[in-house]
């Protein structure tokens, strides 16, 4: 059981802190890559403020192909080199975007969405895929959402078995 009641009570580095123990928790005790991947999503959603979308694509046939979320439904398939989150699966960099609307390229599947992070999720040296999140705010995502977000995709590294999605 997952219990999230403290989070009002917890301070934004506190909270991430949480996020990373949840989601070890989560990942430590579930062999199944969907489920654990599913409540990743959640996980991150539930402990970050001010998102409106957190998820995954995962690649498939040289491209990004939706993967668990949480949010609105969103664009199913993603060009690798297109986009924030192709751009991040091709250039296997973090991009933290202050300004979606300043990204050239950028392909909006919500338009409430004004500022993004993706993260490229590469093990043994090959991209499975991004984490993506949206915020509606512009400049959301400080380097502070960098640091935890690079961690909580290495404790997914430590887990998930990407070959079996």
């Amino acid at each position: 059981m997952f219990k999230l009641d403290a989070l009002s009570k917890m301070t934004t580095e506190e909270k991430y802190k949480y996020m990373l123990i949840l989601v070890e928790g989560q990942c430590s005790s579930e062999k199944d890559a969907l489920a654990n991947l599913s409540n990743a999503s959640a996980i991150i959603k539930s402990c970050m403020d001010k998102l409106n979308w957190a998820g995954f694509y995962f690649m498939r046939s040289g491209e990004l192909v939706l993967g668990p979320f949480q949010g609105l439904p969103a664009c199913n398939r993603i060009a690798v080199g297109k986009g924030v989150c192709g751009t991040a699966a091709a250039e296997r960099k973090i991009q933290r975007i202050a300004n979606v609307h300043d990204f050239p390229g950028h392909i909006a599947c919500d338009s409430a969405s004004n500022s993004e992070i993706v993260l490229p999720i590469v093990k043994d040296n090959v991209v499975y895929g991004v984490l993506d999140l949206d915020s509606p705010e512009l400049n959301r995502f400080t380097e502070l959402e960098e640091q935890y977000l690079a961690k909580f995709v290495d404790k997914l590294n430590k887990y998930i078995n990407w070959d079996e999605l």
